[in-house]
């Protein structure tokens, strides 16, 4: 007859310095008194859990017929400072679960799940580890000040461009070493078309130039990367006189 998980699932919450990359779940070695007890698997193995969402662990426990109640803990290996009981909802054959938030600790975390009898003496005890990383998040970005000038300008004679690249790290910083590409958008066209690339200072700042041909509008763009997201500056215009420009 299939049992139904009886116990539950607690955590201590601490700081503790961050262990990531850990692999399967490495239970104890046991001893002969343990054989009736042992932690199977906790999945998923590390446990990645993203900015405002909550992800949930599973750990499932092997116990012996004499076995009429299972405790499970879970706590972090380096720091511990407050006390938090976790969800855990009832689950068959002795597995648990117990959902991560991003205000819990990062790093190594060990589960420990202790076996009783029908009088509630302890039988055996086994412990399995486990990590618990936060996604990586890309940071915001912005290209502000962006301007094309002269906003008036005869045909041929140069345009220039100027802006700043930033990124939202609890306020807007400049980004240094990016490539920042220049798109045109010609009057009475819809396609943007790159005209130049440029990369931008210490402080975030690009400048970069073209060659004037037809009144239009421009926009400096940023394409991100695994750390930033991507942006694009507002349009500015400029307009062309002189001899039409021709294709």
């Amino acid at each position: 007859m299939r049992k139904i998980a009886l116990g539950f699932v607690s955590a201590l919450v601490g700081g503790a310095m961050l262990v990531t990359g850990a692999g399967a779940a490495s239970a104890s070695t046991a001893t002969k008194a343990d054989t009736r007890l042992f932690i199977r698997s906790i999945t998923p193995n590390p446990v990645v859990v993203k900015k405002g969402a909550e992800t949930t662990a599973f750990i499932h426990v092997r116990a012996g017929s004499d076995v009429k109640k299972v405790e499970v803990t879970v706590a972090p290996v380096d720091g511990v400072n407050t006390l938090r009981a976790k969800d855990v909802k009832p689950l068959e054959s002795w597995r648990f679960s117990v959902g991560f938030t991003d205000g819990d600790q990062p790093g190594k975390w060990k589960a420990t799940a202790v076996a009783f009898d029908d009088a509630g003496k302890e039988l055996a005890k086994d412990d399995a580890y486990f990590a618990v990383e936060l996604a990586k998040t890309k940071a915001d970005t912005r290209v502000s000040r962006f301007e094309a000038e002269p906003h008036k300008v005869r045909k041929g004679k140069s345009i220039y461009f100027s802006g700043r690249l930033q990124a939202d790290d609890h306020r807007w910083k400049g980004v240094r070493g990016e490539k920042v590409n220049i798109f045109y958008r010609a009057n009475g066209h819809s396609a943007w078309k790159w005209v130049t690339s440029t990369t931008t200072k210490w402080d975030g700042k690009f400048f970069a130039q073209t060659k004037a041909y037809k009144s239009g509008w421009f926009r400096a763009s940023f394409a991100g990367n695994d750390e930033l997201n991507s942006s694009t500056s507002r349009a500015d215009y400029v307009r062309v006189y002189g001899s039409w420009w021709r294709r």
